[in-house]
């Protein structure tokens, strides 16, 4: 299939052409800025993501901690020797 010279026209700075019908939307490479904003709005959303969140998740972490921390010390005490089962051991 032959492109016509208007399919062929990319001029610098058109960002949407029109084919048969359908519109594609493009944006040069150069003219974007992949982290505009970053610091100035991505940052606070992201804190205030987290702080939103904290609630849900806290509990959940401090009582996985707390049932976790009980079960190694129940591991450890019933893993222990009984001294009066070796008194008569010579």
């Amino acid at each position: 299939m032959r492109l016509t010279p208007a399919l062929l026209d990319e001029a610098f700075g058109s960002i949407s052409k029109r084919v048969r019908g359908i519109v594609i939307y493009k944006l040069s490479p150069y003219e974007q800025r992949a982290f505009a904003g970053y610091i100035k709005h991505g940052v606070p959303n992201t804190v205030r993501r987290v702080a939103e969140s904290l609630p849900y998740l806290l509990p959940m972490v401090f009582g996985t901690y707390f049932i976790y921390s009980e079960a190694e010390k129940e591991h450890k005490r019933l893993m222990r020797k009984n001294p009066a089962d070796y008194e008569n051991d010579v």
